[in-house]
């Protein structure tokens, strides 16, 4: 390990240390290079990536994030034409009428298309469900098509539960949504894995491989042992306590096949964590039964309540997607929520979303509880938001990995990770705000650090120097570039991973749509 205690200027042409060594894998790596020592260039690239993603390597420490979001990356959102008006079902939005029947059979009735929402201010009592396939609800813009909702999710269905602490609290505290993306992930064991197979490897040995095809979508999934050995690798064997996880650990990751030959499956992805036997790895069928469909240029408004602070929330949550992939959120904004949207299943994407709050806050300045929470399957991407409001928590991410958060700005933004193993998740080009609880996250005793493998940390702004991530955040893996912790550079491939620079000489500014534009670029030649 290097450790070079030099003061780096914040200024373009400020003194710099280049230091180098390997990517660092999840064994030990060879000795590093030599230290050098050189002016500051007028744009500096991270040994782990390279200008163009020349210095990434397979399997190293460097995640490969280029799948998140919306098919992956690889088309756009679609603009539908619109199909139905919910004022044809008799919404008005321009008096003191619940509106919930009419966009309830409007929602219905749409088979396909964009069911649209004109200007106005529609009162809503009930869940909005979509569940169906190419649909989305469409507004006419931001503070145009508002979405008033009175009552919260625990006043409507009663949802009574408890905190890992035993407190009592409403499960809509962390989960639901008064409009749902509602489907599910229909997933059958195909064929079992039948030899092990190292992160970074892009090909499996199966069992039965006539129960494949080239082209297919498949999910990748491994249970824990009694002893929480997936854990441990998950967590690049630095898992901290986890005691209370009892072998309730998975594995989850999805692809495409490229190529079948003979009993050796070649895929589209490299893995993402190794496969063994003693985590019973099977090949498992991916369809989901809602794609493809989403909500857009709309306002969803709750009452100006105060705010009674964690675990008092009620269940004034404006979105959730539940058991749908390629789904999405975006041009949306948010007002006096209990939550932000709650995202399960795989390859969704939130964008341009705006938070904001009148209501009273807690002692700590907090208006409501997450901002967003990022779960399920993962590969989830979350980009261009303004947090103009704190919430407890305000980016949450737990049990998955593959999530981009990116391209957005707050208050004084906390990045929560959950515990459970959130891993190879990345930050990037994000404006904090005032920066004083970068690392403040939550998830109950004996599960784990709060942050998984590889989290990843990449051109990170604020008023001042972040305060150092604990030891109790994340294991040795975690990546730092492009990130002012106050702490001088260090680069071990097998240990901490700090790369710190003037964040305006960083390049790519942002990390996953570098990759993503490498990958498709390979991929059209």
């Amino acid at each position: 390990m290097f450790v070079l205690p030099i003061k780096i200027s914040r200024g373009r042409v400020g003194a710099l240390c280049m230091l180098a060594c390997l990517s660092g894998c999840a064994t030990k790596p060879p000795v590093a290079e030599m230290v050098l020592e050189a002016s500051a260039p007028e744009v500096a690239h991270s040994r782990l990536w390279g200008e163009n993603g020349e210095r990434w390597l397979p399997g190293g420490r460097l995640p490969d994030f280029s799948y998140a979001g919306y098919r992956s990356g690889e088309r756009p959102i679609p603009d539908y034409l619109p199909t139905i008006s919910v004022a044809a079902y008799g919404a008005r939005g321009d008096d003191e009428v619940d509106d919930t029947a009419a966009f309830q059979r409007a929602l219905a009735a749409a088979v396909s298309g964009a069911v649209l929402v004109p200007p106005g201010r529609y009162i809503i009592s009930d869940v909005l469900r979509i569940t169906k396939s190419g649909v989305v609800l469409r507004g006419a813009g931001e503070g145009q098509s508002i979405l008033y909702f009175p009552k919260p999710l625990e006043a409507i269905a009663p949802n009574p539960g408890a905190t890992t602490g035993g407190l009592p609290t409403s499960n809509y505290s962390w989960s639901g949504g008064m409009v749902r993306l509602e489907g599910r992930i229909n997933s059958v064991p195909l064929t079992f894995i039948t030899a092990p197979a190292k992160r970074g490897d892009q090909a499996i040995v199966v069992a039965k491989p006539q129960m494949l095809a080239v082209g297919q979508w498949i999910e990748v999934f491994m249970t824990d042992t009694a002893d929480n050995t997936l854990a441990a690798e998950l967590y690049s064997g630095d898992a901290g306590d986890v005691s209370m996880l009892k072998g309730s650990s998975r594995a989850s990751w999805v692809t495409r096949i490229t190529k079948i030959d003979g009993t050796r499956v070649e895929l589209e992805r490299r893995l993402r964590f190794d496969v063994r036997p003693e985590w019973r790895p099977v090949v498992r069928s991916f369809r989901p039964t809602v794609e493809d469909s989403g909500v857009e240029d709309l306002t969803f408004e709750f009452p100006v309540t105060p705010y009674g602070g964690h675990f008092t929330e009620q269940g004034f949550n404006p979105l959730a997607f539940e058991g749908v992939a390629n789904c999405w959120a975006r041009r949306v904004k948010f007002v006096n929520p209990d939550s932000g949207p709650m995202v399960g299943g795989v390859f969704n994407t939130v964008s341009d979303a705006v938070f904001e709050s009148q209501r009273p806050p807690d002692r700590e300045g907090n208006q409501g509880h997450h901002g967003i929470y990022l779960h399920g399957g993962g590969d989830h991407l979350f980009t261009r938001f303004d947090f103009r409001m704190k919430f407890v928590h305000d980016i949450s991410v737990s049990e998955a990995a593959g999530m981009v958060v990116s391209q957005g700005k707050g208050v004084d933004l906390c990045f929560d990770h959950h515990k459970r193993a959130p891993y190879e998740i990345l930050f990037t080009d994000i404006d904090l705000g005032l920066g004083t609880r970068p690392w403040k996250s939550g998830g109950g005793a004996g599960l784990g650090k709060h942050a998984g493998a590889r989290v990843t940390f990449w051109n990170l702004r604020a008023a001042g120097p972040l305060p150092p991530p604990p030891k109790e955040f994340s294991p040795w893996s975690i990546n730092l570039v492009g990130v002012d912790v106050g702490l001088p550079p260090v680069l071990d491939g097998a240990g901490t991973w700090r790369e710190i620079m003037p964040t305006r000489e960083l390049q790519p500014a942002d990390l996953y749509q570098a990759q993503l534009a490498v990958r498709l670029s390979h991929e059209h030649n």
